[in-house]
């Protein structure tokens, strides 16, 4: 290994998380580009298994894959530069967006509404883009309705736990015969031991964290426990992180709705992980040191979850149930998002005609002209202004 491999896990990381719009797809083949094309870390076969990987697992995908190519390259340092390169950028953004949010009164600017009208456009391209790919097929379809009818009806953060836990029991009988049987093998020099003592240490936080905050009235606290609980159950990537956040920030009165759906737009607008709104909204609740608080709990269960499975990855892989499992977890992702989709996205954001032809054209940008989420972004706020003098 060279001897300053770790600036250069920095700086190709780092390059990658100025310049790595367009969302977790687009990041995974930005990262193609950079270290199996161009830097030669690994080879396709390796990328492909670590993508596997990170797909099985809660929490932010794209990022996941950044931070086992930095483990492989210089170990849990090389993750943690890595993951720091590529969401630094991101970070920043939003902490500076968020104090200005409140420092000069942005939730009476009119732009501010014309990002919530994007985030409409967004998660309906999303939720179209996933139901294509994880609810392919009718059984699956029904579990992501499923899921939908009951997050409208019982909306809170504890009914979404126990969709997403009986969508794996239901896909434990019902889709595990069918999984696939051909799973390559996948190597990484960590530990049994390193992958016990992580989980372990993700399993103490998990259970301990509600009871801390619930004996310790802190607002520091309260703010690791929320964000590292959403960071250990979400799964389905970025947008699907939009209901667990808001179902936790919104209704205790943290965050208010049309402040979140702002933050959530802003995030489109800014390369690396969609998570780093959790740097926004820890802003928005206790200034600079709670988004950074905030950011540190929504990915650490990432690193946890890395060095915790990759020592027992080739077991867990081959096994059909793990398999069947995934399949009926990701299509109530589906169906979580959908009843995102109603509240808090539409509600809040479309009041009039004028918004839905908006949000109409900004989705048609990014669903049949394929547009990148930055650019509709800019295009939304100008169309919005313009809009907005035109009615005026």
């Amino acid at each position: 290994m060279k001897k300053h491999s770790l600036l250069e896990v920095l700086s190709a990381s780092l390059k990658l998380g100025l310049t790595s719009f367009g969302g977790p797809t687009a990041h995974l083949g930005y990262f193609k580009d950079e270290y199996v094309d161009k830097r030669k870390w690994l080879d396709d076969k390796m990328y492909a298994d670590i993508i596997a990987l990170c797909q099985f697992l809660p929490g932010p995908a794209s990022s996941q894959v950044g931070i086992a190519i930095g483990m492989i390259r210089r170990g849990v340092l090389g993750g943690v530069v890595s993951w720091l390169g590529f969401t630094l950028p991101s970070v920043i953004v939003l902490i500076l967006f968020a104090l200005a949010f409140q420092s000069f009164s942005l939730g009476d600017v009119t732009w501010i509404a014309s990002l919530k009208i994007v985030a409409v456009a967004v998660v309906a391209h999303a939720i179209l883009g996933m139901g294509k790919s994880l609810t392919p097929d009718k059984p699956r379809i029904a579990i992501a309705l499923g899921a939908a009818l009951i997050m409208l009806l019982f909306p809170s953060a504890l009914v979404q736990i126990l969709v997403i836990i009986c969508a794996a029991i239901i896909g434990y009988f019902l889709f595990s015969k069918q999984a696939e049987t051909n799973v390559r093998s996948f190597s990484l020099n960590i530990t049994k031991m390193q992958g016990i003592s992580a989980l372990s240490i993700l399993v103490i936080l998990l259970i301990g964290l509600p009871i801390l905050a619930n004996l310790i009235t802190i607002r520091y606290i309260t703010i690791f426990d929320i964000f590292f609980r959403i960071g250990t159950i979400v799964f389905g990537g970025g947008h699907v992180v939009l209901p667990l956040l808001e179902q936790e920030v919104v209704p205790n009165g943290l965050v208010a709705s049309g402040e979140f759906l702002a933050g959530y737009a802003m995030a489109q607008a800014v390369p690396g992980p969609m998570f780093t709104l959790a740097s926004y909204l820890g802003t928005m609740i206790n200034g600079t040191v709670g988004g950074i608080i905030a950011t540190i709990a929504m990915f650490l269960p990432s690193f946890l979850l890395i060095i915790g499975v990759l020592p027992f990855f080739n077991e867990l892989r081959k096994r059909s149930s793990f398999q069947g499992v995934l399949t009926a977890v990701n299509a109530s992702v589906v169906g979580i998002l959908l009843a995102a989709f109603y509240d808090p996205v539409f509600i809040s954001a479309i009041a009039s005609g004028a918004d839905f032809a908006l949000a109409i054209l900004l989705f048609a940008l990014l669903h049949y002209w394929k547009r990148p989420a930055w650019m509709v972004v800019i295009i939304g706020v100008i169309l919005g202004e313009i809009v907005y003098f035109i009615s005026v």
